[in-house]
């Protein structure tokens, strides 16, 4: 049974992750310079000082109630814009912009409305303010990776590949129906890349695969599997146990449908990748 990360396959997701986060060299390279991303945020039209217990009380409201969309430190996250960079923080005056925004959402954008104590709403622009202040002040302006930085693929390429490469697990009108309006850019390349990380694409994380031991006495042994390397075997069984063995000295299957990505990363090459994304990206 071979190791479950092999030399090219380690090399290939080291090679992959480079691609994703725009620092490949080439033409990636001086696409991801003249991003939005490395783009300085806009200047604040109104300097403006807040307490620091305010800016503390602040960083947790903003952690629980915004953190998720927009990431804890106001830089964008899972769907949500980056703050720092928003024109609408840039001319807030202490709320008058924010908190319209804040109480009524964008329900188009999928933004809730929240009802906050006027407490609570100061502190959460305090933060704001706060984080966008220190962002003015880093060196060099990138802070992530723009949409614009992956989205360079070939749709019709990308489509063709996908057909060939991925249509026997996946189907644009079935288990990837509307996965662009859900996800964009980074986030959706790491969900195509790596699916099994958790907290992509805000569902749960997928249950471990399931194993199959067969020992040398021929008894059977299966249960999700608990952990794997290229010595040890160890699974988890149905009554709760965990079981593990020299995975020299037994034979067993690992049922795992995600390890074809693991496979698939050997395989890709940085225009592969991007031209599926672009496909990915029109499934709306």
């Amino acid at each position: 049974m071979p190791p479950l990360c092999t030399t090219r396959a380690v090399a290939a997701v080291a090679t992959a992750w480079l691609v994703v986060v725009g620092l490949s060299t080439g033409a990636t390279a001086q696409r991801g310079q003249a991003s939005p991303a490395a783009q300085p945020p806009p200047p604040t039209a109104t300097r403006q000082q807040f307490a620091p217990a305010l800016v503390e009380e602040g960083r947790s409201q903003f952690a629980a109630r915004c953190g998720f969309c927009h990431g804890r430190d106001t830089a964008g996250g899972a769907g949500g814009t980056d703050l720092t960079r928003s024109s609408l923080v840039a001319a807030d005056v202490r709320g008058d912009r924010i908190g319209p925004v804040v109480q009524g959402g964008r329900p188009d954008n999928g933004m809730p409305a929240f009802t906050l104590l006027d407490a609570d709403l100061a502190a959460i622009v305090a933060f704001i303010h706060d984080q966008k202040a220190q962002a003015e002040t880093v060196v060099g302006g990138r802070r992530a990776v723009d949409v614009a930085d992956v989205s360079t693929g070939n749709a019709a390429a990308g489509r063709q590949y996908f057909d060939t490469r991925c249509a026997q697990c996946h189907s644009a009108s079935g288990n990837l129906a509307g996965i662009a309006s859900r996800m964009q850019g980074l986030t959706l390349m790491q969900r195509m890349l790596y699916p099994g990380s958790e907290g992509r694409g805000g569902g749960p994380p997928p249950a471990p695969p399931m194993v199959t031991v067969t020992l040398p006495s021929g008894q059977v042994v299966t249960g999700r599997q608990a952990y794997r390397d290229e010595f040890t075997i160890a699974l988890t069984d149905a009554d709760g146990w965990y079981r593990s063995w020299h995975a020299a000295q037994v034979r067993f299957i690992v049922d795992d449908p995600l390890h074809a990505h693991v496979d698939q990363l050997a395989t890709y090459t940085d225009e592969d990748m991007h031209d599926v994304l672009a496909y990915l990206h029109t499934l709306r």
